[in-house]
């Protein structure tokens, strides 16, 4: 490895520039150093007017996301040795609007979130003294993978689909939707049918699976869509050979 590395990184003020620009820095190159690492230490010792988000520095808070020599990743755990170059190029997250540098507005993903109830939704609630909604290893096995998303919106960055078409409710979401409707204590599935099975909803989706690809948490966004695909037909199809008997 180089014993500089230097960091070209996006900046941008849309209140007075017309136009992105890149601004390289150069920094002493360190094995240990994750890319939030350099990025802080231009911060506090080169330039304290570069902005960008962070705050558990330990991969659960999603928040330091950002596009690393064209891939979406999280800052905090991509390490500048596994870049065998002396420039890396960081960028903020493709498709969503800059508010400063490397800060991306994620008001849009913030408001499809709930559009898909990623809550438990019942039909009646049983009294506290009926005790906890208990669950099998086997039932809680069917959705775990699907509930470890942390809101990171790498499966956003990475979609195309969302790339052309910003009405797509998107990978995070749906997978929650999924990772719901696959819980045993759930009975909601029917109610989230009208976002999920929507114009703009899981048929969006062209399985292209650069979400999946791109996803810190392995949580496969792009087969919990196909999932929900397939049981949203089979409901649809039962519906019709057997009025009454789809969810």
């Amino acid at each position: 490895m180089p014993e500089q590395t230097v960091l070209e990184v996006y900046r941008y003020l849309p209140d007075e520039e017309t136009e992105p620009r890149f601004q390289s820095y150069e920094i002493t190159y360190r094995d240990s150093w994750v890319v939030l690492d350099a990025l802080d230490h231009i911060k506090t010792e080169i330039d304290p007017t570069l902005s960008f988000r962070w705050s558990c520095r330990m991969g659960v808070c999603g928040s330091c996301g950002m596009t690393v020599n064209g891939e979406p990743k999280l800052t905090c755990e991509t390490f500048i040795r596994d870049y065998n170059t002396e420039t890396i190029k960081i960028e903020p997250l493709a498709h969503f609007p800059v508010i400063r540098d490397l800060v991306i507005n994620m008001q849009d993903f913030m408001e499809k979130l709930p559009t898909v109830s990623p809550w438990l939704i019942t039909d009646e609630d049983k009294p506290l003294e009926a005790g906890e909604y208990l669950q099998t290893p086997a039932q809680m096995a069917r959705y775990k993978r699907f509930s470890m998303c942390i809101n990171c919106m790498l499966c956003y960055s990475a979609c195309p689909v969302y790339g052309l078409n910003s009405l797509f409710t998107g990978p995070a979401a749906l997978a929650l939707a999924e990772r719901y409707n696959l819980d045993s204590r759930d009975e909601g599935t029917q109610e989230r049918s009208d976002v999920v099975t929507a114009h703009d909803g899981i048929w969006r989706c062209t399985y292209v699976g650069e979400c999946t690809k791109v996803c810190p948490k392995d949580v496969d966004p792009a087969g919990a869509i196909q999932m929900l695909k397939l049981s949203y037909a089979l409901d649809w199809a039962k519906s019709l050979v057997l009025p009454g008997r789809g969810r």
